[in-house]
């Protein structure tokens, strides 16, 4: 019996657990919001502009002026990296040759205050 109780709760804590959770939120700038470290990070794109609006630990806006990052793309079997600048207050912008497509992977990389944040995200 013991052992039968104890495949159920397995079940359903690995039922449970769904690796593009993390996307099911939207941040205030309506793009999807994935915590890195304890920082909320939200990813928008407009055009061939992404943008990624880095939060610190209490939600609050990160001042990103120090911040060095870089987006890694993967679009139509191709990987590209666009470097990221600061701009105020807490925003990481770049800009793609081309329009990010629908199913579009972006992997965030950012170094703030002495440790990385990493996000990854899938264009809807």
């Amino acid at each position: 019996m013991l052992k039968y109780g104890f495949l159920a709760i397995i079940s359903v804590m690995t039922a449970s657990f769904d690796p593009a959770m993390a996307q099911t939120k939207k941040g205030d700038h309506g793009g999807p919001l994935v915590t890195s470290q304890g920082h909320p990070i939200e990813f928008v794109h407009k055009g061939q502009e992404v943008i990624f609006y880095v939060g610190d630990d209490d939600g609050s806006p990160l001042p990103t002026k120090e911040m060095k990052g870089r987006a890694t793309i993967q679009q139509d079997g191709k990987t590209i990296t666009v470097q990221l600048k600061p701009l105020n207050p807490n925003m990481m912008v770049g800009k793609t040759e081309t329009e990010l497509a629908a199913q579009a992977r972006i992997v965030f990389s950012g170094n703030v205050h002495g440790h990385s944040l990493t996000a990854r995200y899938t264009v809807e």
